[in-house]
């Protein structure tokens, strides 16, 4: 292939967008000799205009685009267009750039958009034969030839598939175009109704100066009737004057008037200034009994704080109170079903318990006593109990048993949070649980089902 210091313009067009008539190739030979030069005659039509950038390649026959020449020339622009001899152009194409197949090639004009303008018909590059030789041909070059004409069966059904393809393209254009029309007509009544609300606007503007020229009118004819007005105002004003003379003879009279107010003023000044000087002294009496009253304040603040240390005291007394008096009425119920009980057995042994004498052991501890109900002494003598614990002794719950951790500085006030927290108690044996325990909770109701 050819050698350039500049590759041709090409382009990606399809055959169905080339214009093949606009340029003629003349004396096409259905072969050329290999190792010759050949030259290309063609002819320019009159609606053709040939431009610098133009050129003549050599395309293998079933080319798509501009881009598969084989070789090409650049062509020669004539002096003068007009001229018959400017229509008939011919360029030389060397031999060592010829193709070396006996493939069939053919002309094409191209010009410098890419677009083909002239092709010519195919020819091929191989020696003369004589036309009685018989020619020979073998099995598969028959086969090659078919298979050739196959393929260019395909690219024929892929160019016309491109062409409907194109035509498709051409269709879908041409609605765009109509489109566009249709906009381009809507567009143009906008405008027009645009122009007649400017026609409108415009004579509403004329009628609008109009208003206003008879307004200045008006607006004259008011100036000259305050001109009028004017000169009766300085009429008046000369009267005014003259009234005013009248009034500074007034002033000058209250001038003497307002002296003689001056000279009773001075005088209550001095009585005025006697009287700040008795009220500097009541205000420092104000202020001493200001400061009296701050630490009577004071005093009663201290009073209501203690008070209320007292009262937060009593609140945690009367709790405590009521949680031993809960677990006193809970001891009591025992005691009457350890009585029961005893009964029950007593009974049982045919003994009778009226009959028995009441016994009050002592205890050696000196801290314990038994019920003198029980007949047998109490079962739970072992234990050393308290009526009446003080504040800090209380380190259990009296209502789930609960201990506190001996760490605790204020038991009091644990117990106090203790029972402010919400606990789970058994419907059936009115055992308390913390609201922790639910789970063991659960279980122990579940146990009473069984």
């Amino acid at each position: 292939m050819e050698e350039t210091v500049e590759d041709p313009p090409t382009s990606a067009v399809l055959l169905d967008h080339c214009h093949f008539s606009q340029v003629i190739f003349n004396s096409v030979e259905k072969f050329y000799i290999p190792g010759g030069d050949i030259t290309c005659y063609y002819t320019l039509t009159q609606h053709f205009i040939p431009r610098r950038k133009d050129w003549i390649g050599i395309f293998r026959v079933g080319w798509k685009t501009t881009r598969e020449y084989y070789t090409f020339m650049w062509v020669t622009l004539p002096a003068d267009l007009n001229s018959e001899s400017a229509k008939q152009q011919e360029v030389q194409f060397k031999a060592y750039y010829l193709p070396k197949d006996d493939e069939y090639y053919q002309f094409c004009y191209v010009d410098q958009d890419g677009a083909v303008r002239g092709a010519s018909i195919p020819f091929q590059f191989r020696p003369e034969n004589e036309e009685d030789i018989l020619v020979v041909t073998t099995q598969g070059e028959v086969e090659e030839i078919e298979q050739h004409n196959k393929e260019l069966c395909k690219e024929n059904r892929e160019l016309k598939d491109s062409c409907v393809s194109l035509q498709k393209q051409n269709s879908d254009m041409q609605a765009t175009l109509q489109k566009k029309q249709e906009e381009l007509e809507t567009l143009k009544s906008i405008n027009k109704k645009l122009e007649q609300t400017m026609k409108e606007q415009k004579d509403c503007w004329e009628t609008e100066l109009l208003q206003l020229k008879e307004q200045n009118q008006k607006m004259s004819s008011e100036n000259e009737k305050m001109g009028v007005r004017v000169d009766q105002l300085q009429a008046q004003l000369s009267n005014q004057g003259k009234e005013m003379e009248k009034l500074v003879q007034g002033v000058q009279d209250k001038t003497e008037q307002l002296e003689h107010l001056k000279e009773e003023n001075g005088q209550l000044f001095c009585s005025l200034t006697e009287q700040r000087e008795h009220q500097k002294k009541l205000e420092q009496t104000v202020e001493e009994m200001k400061q009296k009253e701050t630490t009577a304040a004071k005093k009663q603040q201290e009073l209501m704080d203690q008070n209320m240390d007292l009262s937060k005291r009593l609140s945690e007394n009367k709790m405590i109170y009521n949680v031993l008096q809960r677990e006193k009425e809970k001891m009591e119920e025992e005691n009457d079903f350890l009585k029961r009980e005893n009964n029950r057995l007593l009974s049982y042994m045919g003994l009778d318990c009226d009959s028995l004498s009441y016994q009050v052991p002592t205890s050696n501890q000196g801290g314990t006593r038994q019920d003198p109900g029980l007949v047998f002494g109490n079962p739970y003598s072992g234990i050393q109990e308290s009526s009446a614990p003080s504040l800090l002794s209380i380190k259990k719950c009296p209502t789930c048993k609960s201990d506190f951790p001996d760490d605790v500085f204020d038991h009091n006030l644990a117990l106090e949070q203790h029972l402010q927290t919400p606990s789970l108690s058994c419907p059936i044996c009115d055992k308390t649980f913390p609201a922790k325990e639910k789970q063991i909770f659960e279980d122990h109701v579940f146990c009473h089902t069984l």
